[in-house]
Formats: structure tokens, sequence, C-alpha cells
């Protein structure tokens, strides 16, 4: 009996030894990965601990944590929103992981002397001895206290310590500060009126300290003379004093860090400090490039059409080029991003036609595969299609750059893109019989597809699949589409931010603005976050098709189908407003080759022309038609009148046989 019951304590035994052991590798695998390259923080090993950490022009803060520790795989997204939103700090002080539980690791932590996780150290810069570090031994490890006490640990550095870049942090005498009224200076000087305990100050002045063209900082509101003078009513207050010796205290819609730091980067002419400077021969093109285009004026509130006709004319005629022809999932995906394209945008009704009729004639065509040299002939019009075109030059507007190679046509492609989400989203029978109506992704799911196959930076791709293998299986609704793309935009200029394709008088900030859209920001347990519901409002208000603006939009004397030099002076228009108005140019030998080849197959195709005719459902008529309807009618005519009078003839003949008079 005692053998017999003892088989199942054995076995239940066993299996909980089991399940144990694959908890805790379940947890360890999933825990192996907690910190990658992608996030913000620097990973640190046995190998490069000890050189990052001795002699460092920046003071560090390093976790030592155990990938299998439960505590240390709860902690660790803290640990990386601190990170990010530290990360212009890094000048000054950075954010280091190590992983203890690594095999190659256990000696240098041993000779650290860890024995807990996680164990966070702080290390001075400018250090030549090796040191153990600072131990942080407070209960409280929440974002803003762990980020206060970071302010507190630069304070700390003696001033042969000081990191090179950190600018100084104690506050400023009130003379100092009122002695700046009225002064001119190269660049703006902001300051931060403050609480002695407040720490707002000290970490604006952080936030801002790899931005040129300013200086900020901070002075104590003990001083009533210093806030009467400024006209200060209640602390902490920003107040900046402008090059031209003008003053004036910072219109904020909230006094928080973010929103005083977001204020500042966003003045004229202060810009994210570069990295690295180009090679002066470039600059010396991009200069000239820049001197030849003129700035053009804009509102950033408002979308331009310019823009996303441009994107349009480089995303067709150009980009589209490197493909000599198209075929298989290829077609495919062009055939479904014409459809969204044509469906969804809310441009003007020449270069709607266009996308129309494209999109008719990509349908109609029963091929497999079509040369790029059609789909542009009929870009340009060169079936001569009365009332469509699409502008040839690009003008950029919200996406013009300070230099020819920043922004410009990536910024219109996120630009259509976030657009056509809003147009889904606002109008969700847009998309009716076409196939994609009941899909909420349709939109999301052809710029993957599009991006995949057709965007030329392939890096670029290569990271926007990524992000749409994350999470974009995650959509169920329009609304989710408007904010998948936000929040995924928002992602890549994070990760653009400082990077040399960064425009420097347009940095990538985290947007929408404070300025343009204040409630959706707010602050939660010390760390910045969105109102979703604010700023999908927002977004749909800002894409919708009333805030585009045709200011600096092309029309035909400027930019046509087939471009300025096809059309003939005689027959050039005033404006695209005239139904008349149609582009001229050559034959198209593509579209002829297709068209025959189609006839064979299907019996249908589109009409060649040779001179400027009428333009029906959608259909171009030329004078060659209209000749040979009028001459059909006129023959059916003639003969109808033929036979008429060739039966009546008849009829009266018979009449008169069969209807003699007797005598």
């Amino acid at each position: 009996m005692a053998t017999g019951s003892s088989c199942p304590c054995s076995i239940a035994f066993v299996l909980g030894l089991y399940s144990l052991f694959f908890s805790v590798f379940i947890c360890w695998t999933q825990a192996a990965h907690l910190y990658s390259s992608e996030d913000p923080v620097t990973i640190l090993h046995s190998g490069t601990v000890k050189q990052t950490l001795q002699n460092s022009s920046s003071a560090w803060l390093v976790q030592f944590y155990s990938s299998w520790c439960g505590h240390c795989i709860q902690y660790s997204p803290t640990w990386k929103a601190l990170a990010g939103d530290v990360k212009d700090w890094e000048p000054a002080i950075q954010i280091g992981v190590l992983d203890c539980a690594d095999e190659k690791n256990f000696d240098v932590c041993k000779e650290f002397g860890v024995h807990f996780y996680p164990t966070f150290r702080y290390f001075k810069a400018r250090n030549n001895k090796f040191d153990l570090g600072k131990p942080y031994r407070g209960a409280n490890r929440e974002l803003p206290t762990v980020r206060q006490v970071m302010v507190n640990f630069l304070q700390n550095h003696s001033q042969e310590e000081w990191p090179p870049a950190c600018p100084p942090l104690e506050s400023s005498r009130s003379s100092d500060v009122l002695a700046l009224l009225g002064k001119k200076k190269q660049q703006y000087t902001a300051v931060i009126i403050e609480d002695e305990n407040s720490f707002v100050g000290r970490e604006v002045i952080l936030d801002l300290m790899q931005y040129d063209g300013l200086t900020v900082m901070r002075a104590l509101g003990s001083d009533a003379s210093l806030l009467e003078k400024l006209g200060i009513l209640s602390l902490p207050a920003g107040y900046l004093f402008h090059p031209n010796g003008k003053h004036e205290l910072m219109k904020v819609h909230k006094t928080l860090r973010f929103f005083f730091s977001s204020f500042l980067k966003l003045l004229p002419g202060v810009r994210r400090r570069k990295p690295q400077s180009p090679r002066s021969s470039d600059l010396a093109v991009q200069e000239g490039d820049a001197a030849a285009t003129v700035w053009k004026e804009f509102d950033k509130s408002k979308v331009y059409m310019a823009d996303l006709e441009s994107g349009l004319h480089f995303l067709l005629r150009i980009e589209l080029a490197s493909h000599q022809t198209l075929e298989g999932k290829e077609l495919e995906t062009f055939k479904d991003f014409v459809t969204v394209i044509a469906k969804l945008f809310p441009g003007q009704q020449p270069v709607v036609k266009l996308l129309e009729t494209l999109l008719e004639w990509l349908v109609s065509l029963p091929l497999d595969r079509i040369p790029y040299d059609a789909i542009l002939d009929l870009v340009n019009n060169k079936m001569r299609i009365s009332g469509m075109y699409l502008t040839n030059k690009l003008e950029w507007v919200g996406c013009q750059g300070s230099q020819p190679a920043l922004r410009r046509y990536p910024c219109s492609l996120w630009t259509l893109f976030h657009t056509l989400t809003v147009q889904a989203a606002e109008r969700p029978d847009a998309l009716a019989n076409t196939g994609l109506e009941e899909n909420a992704q349709a939109v999301l799911q052809t710029m993957r597809r599009y991006i995949g196959s057709f965007f030329g930076c392939q890096e670029c791709g290569r990271h926007f699949e990524e992000m749409a293998k994350e999470s974009m299986d995650q959509v169920t609704t329009h609304n989710e589409a408007v904010l998948w793309l936000w929040r995924k935009h928002n992602t890549v200029n994070n990760r653009l931010a400082g990077a040399l394709s960064e425009d420097p008088q347009f940095p990538k900030t985290q947007w929408p603005t404070p300025d343009l859209c204040p409630a959706c920001h707010e602050e939660v347990e010390g760390l910045h976050a969105w109102n979703e519901k604010e700023v999908l409002a927002f977004l749909k208000r800002h894409y919708g098709a009333s805030n585009i603006s045709p200011k600096y939009t092309a029309g035909p004397e400027e930019g046509t189908a087939g471009g300025q030099e096809d059309k003939e002076p005689s027959e050039q228009k005033p404006g695209w407003e005239d139904p008349k108005y149609g582009a001229h140019s050559p034959k198209s030998p593509y579209l002829e080759k297709l068209q025959g080849k189609e006839r064979q197959e299907e019996g249908i195709g589109l009409h060649k022309e040779a001179k400027p005719g009428m333009s029906f459902l959608g259909l171009g008529f030329s004078n060659i038609d209209l000749s040979l309807c009028v001459l059909m009618y006129v023959s059916s005519g003639l003969f109808l009148m033929i036979m008429f009078f060739f039966f009546r003839m008849r009829s009266k003949r018979w009449k008169v046989r069969h209807n003699r008079f007797s005598i």
C-alpha cells in the first residue's frame, strides 16, 4: 500500500517541478530581450561598461538588472519611458542598462557589488578612476521622482566634474534677469521663474540644451519686485526676451515642463544642433539651390493642396518610373492604391477626374502586365480627355524644407496618407463596390503594400513594415486607423529626432504640438500623456476637406498633365475651371498597342484620338467619331426615305391594278 500510494505523490511532485521550471523558462525567454537597440537606452556589457563610465563626458544612471527578475520585467516599461523622456539630456546624463543574468556579465556585476535586482547606480562625469557608483535606494521609483533625483545628482557635481555640455542649473539673480530688459542680443533668452523646490526650470534647461538660438535660465520667485516688474501673478511662469529687445510673458496653455519646452523649441530660428556637419561642398550646393527657391509663407494649421498634388505628381511620374513594367503583386498593389486615392482624394475636379479615369482604365484592362509608359501616357493625358490634368511642377508649401534635401516628398506622402485615413473615416461609403468597403484597415494595408513595393527608401520601408507587423492587425474601425497612423508617425519622429535627415528649421517633435491642440496634451504622474479623444477630433479637423487650402495650387497655365511644352499657344486656356480645357499632346504609342491587344481579347478599349473632342461619361470622343456618327445618321435617314417612297409607289400600283372601274 505504501508503494502504491507513493506513486501519485511522486508524479505530482515531478509535475510541480516541471510546471515551476516551465514558468521560469517562459518568464526568462520573454525577458531575454527586455531592452533592444530600438529602445532609447544604452545597452552595456562586460566589454564596454568600464570604458564607457570611466572619464565620460556625461554622467550616467545605470540599472543593473536580471532578465529573469519579475520586478525588473515589470519595471522595464517605466525605465524605457524615462530614457525617452530625458533623451535630450544625453550630453549631460545618459541612461544605461546591464543584464547581470547574462553569463558574460557575471564577473563585472560581482565586481560592481551588485547583489539585488534591480540596482540603480549614478556615475559622475569626468571620473578617471574606477568607481562603483552612487546607489539610489529610494523607495519611490516612479518616473518623476527618478528624473528629479537625476537633476539633483547633476547639481552635486563639482566644477571639475561638471559635464562640459551641461548648462548651469543654478538660479540666476533677480538683478541679472532685470538687466535683460530692453537689451538686444543675438538670440532669445528664456527665464523660468519658479518656487525654490520646483524642478520645472532645471528640466526645461536640460530639455533645450541641444538647441541653438536660445539661452534658458531660471530664477526664484521669492523676489516680489521681480514678479511685479515682469507682471507675473502665479508660479511657475516663463518670460521671454526677444533678440530685438522685445520682452513678454510666455503664452503657454499649461504651466508645465512639456508646454514650456515645446513653446521654446518652436520659436523661429531655434533649431536642434546637428550631430555633425555636411561637407562644405554639399553645403555650397545646398545654399545655391536654396537661393534659387522662393520661400512660401504658410499657416502650419492648414493642409495645402499644393503639397498633396506635388506628392501625387512625384509618386506617379518619378517614383513609379523605376518600374518599367507592372505585373503580379505590384500591379494588384498599384490598382488598389489608385482605387483608394481615386475614391478618397479630396482634390480639385480635374485631378479627381484624372484619378477616376486612370482607375476605370486599369479596371477595364484584362491584362496581367502593363508597361509603365502606358500609365505615364494616361497620367499625362495623351488621350486628350478634356477637363482633367495633374500638375507637373513640385510646389512644396507646408512640406517645404530649409534645404533641398529635407522634408518635401516624404512629408507630402505622410500628409496624403493622413488625409486618406481621415477621409475613409468621414466618408465610410466612399469605397463601396470596390472590394475594400468592409475592411477598416483598407487604407493602411494599401499604404503598407505601396511602401513595400514602390517607396524608394528601402530602410524606411523596412521600419514601416516592422511597425505594421507589430500592431496594424489590431485596427478594427476607421477611427482606430486614423489614430494608428498618427501614433506611428510620432514614433518615427521620435526615432529620427536629431538625425541628419531632420530639418533644423522644422525639428521632429511629437505632433500635434500644444500650440495647435492644447487639449490634446495632459500630464499624468509627471509624464506627458495624450488625450486621444481630443487627438482624433483634431486630426479629423486638420485633415478634413474644409481645412485644405488651395493657396499656391498650380493651374493649367503653371503645370498641366502633358506638360507646358505640349500645349499649342492658340489652345491654351485661362484656367482649369473652363470645361472645354483639355491637354494636347502627341499620340501615345504605348496606349495604342494596349488598345489593339485589348480589342483582340475583349473588344473593349480606349479611343485613340487625333484631335480634341467632347467628353461624355468620362470618355473622349474626337471629331472623327462625331463625323462618323453624323454620316451614319444621315445615311440611315436617306435609306429610310428611299424605302418609304419605294413601298409607297409599290402600294399605289397594286391599288390601281386591283381596283379598276367596270363599264
